[in-house]
Protein backbone atom coordinates (compact mmCIF):
# COMPACT_ATOMS: atom_id res chain seq x y z
CA UNK A 1 0.00 0.00 0.00
CA UNK A 2 1.23 3.61 -0.96
CA UNK A 3 1.84 5.28 2.59
CA UNK A 4 0.80 8.89 1.90
CA UNK A 5 1.55 11.60 4.41
CA UNK A 6 -1.50 13.65 3.42
CA UNK A 7 0.38 16.78 2.51
CA UNK A 8 -1.70 17.63 0.38
CA UNK A 9 0.09 18.83 -2.41
CA UNK A 10 -1.16 16.15 -5.22
CA UNK A 11 -4.38 18.02 -4.74
CA UNK A 12 -2.73 21.64 -4.78
CA UNK A 13 -1.10 21.10 -8.20
CA UNK A 14 -3.88 18.99 -10.55
CA UNK A 15 -2.57 21.33 -13.22
CA UNK A 16 0.76 19.32 -13.59
CA UNK A 17 -0.65 16.41 -14.81
CA UNK A 18 -4.01 16.51 -17.32
CA UNK A 19 -5.50 12.96 -16.23
CA UNK A 20 -6.92 15.55 -13.18
CA UNK A 21 -8.02 18.19 -15.28
CA UNK A 22 -11.90 17.45 -14.66
CA UNK A 23 -11.40 17.74 -10.83
CA UNK A 24 -9.24 21.46 -11.12
CA UNK A 25 -11.66 23.90 -9.72
CA UNK A 26 -9.58 26.32 -11.88
CA UNK A 27 -6.58 27.01 -9.80
CA UNK A 28 -4.92 23.68 -9.77
CA UNK A 29 -6.60 22.67 -6.72
CA UNK A 30 -8.87 19.82 -6.77
CA UNK A 31 -12.83 21.04 -6.37
CA UNK A 32 -12.53 18.15 -3.13
CA UNK A 33 -9.87 19.33 -1.50
CA UNK A 34 -10.79 20.95 1.92
CA UNK A 35 -7.79 23.36 2.52
CA UNK A 36 -9.05 23.73 6.34
CA UNK A 37 -7.95 19.93 7.47
CA UNK A 38 -5.74 19.32 3.97
CA UNK A 39 -8.15 16.46 3.60
CA UNK A 40 -10.31 15.22 0.56
CA UNK A 41 -14.19 16.05 1.13
CA UNK A 42 -15.00 12.88 -0.66
CA UNK A 43 -12.39 10.43 0.29
CA UNK A 44 -13.81 7.36 0.60
CA UNK A 45 -16.09 7.96 -2.66
CA UNK A 46 -13.15 9.79 -4.76
CA UNK A 47 -12.37 8.70 -8.50
CA UNK A 48 -10.42 5.71 -9.08
CA UNK A 49 -7.63 7.39 -10.44
CA UNK A 50 -6.89 9.46 -7.14
CA UNK A 51 -6.26 5.73 -5.04
CA UNK A 52 -2.37 5.14 -6.60
CA UNK A 53 -3.68 1.44 -5.49
CA UNK A 54 -6.27 1.50 -7.96
CA UNK A 55 -4.84 3.39 -10.40
CA UNK A 56 -1.93 1.12 -10.68
CA UNK A 57 -4.14 -1.90 -11.22
CA UNK A 58 -6.40 0.07 -13.91
CA UNK A 59 -3.74 1.67 -16.30
CA UNK A 60 -0.49 0.68 -14.96
CA UNK A 61 0.23 -3.10 -13.76
CA UNK A 62 0.96 -4.35 -17.32
CA UNK A 63 3.68 -1.84 -17.80
CA UNK A 64 5.97 -1.50 -14.91
CA UNK A 65 5.87 -3.28 -11.39
CA UNK A 66 4.24 -1.59 -8.22
CA UNK A 67 7.80 -1.61 -6.86
CA UNK A 68 8.31 0.88 -9.35
CA UNK A 69 5.13 3.11 -9.45
CA UNK A 70 5.17 3.45 -6.23
CA UNK A 71 8.98 4.85 -6.67
CA UNK A 72 7.48 6.83 -9.01
CA UNK A 73 4.71 8.22 -7.31
CA UNK A 74 7.31 8.99 -4.05
CA UNK A 75 9.43 10.83 -6.22
CA UNK A 76 6.67 13.14 -7.75
CA UNK A 77 5.65 14.09 -4.31
CA UNK A 78 9.60 14.89 -3.67
CA UNK A 79 9.90 17.30 -6.41
CA UNK A 80 6.07 18.79 -5.31
CA UNK A 81 7.51 19.63 -1.74
CA UNK A 82 10.98 21.10 -3.11
CA UNK A 83 8.99 23.10 -5.21
CA UNK A 84 7.08 24.55 -2.39
CA UNK A 85 3.55 24.33 -3.40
Amino acid sequence: MFECDCCGLCCRNLSKNLIYSDLDRGDGVCKYFNEENNLCNIYEKRPDKCNIDKTFELIFAKDISKEEYYKLNYEACQRLKKEGN
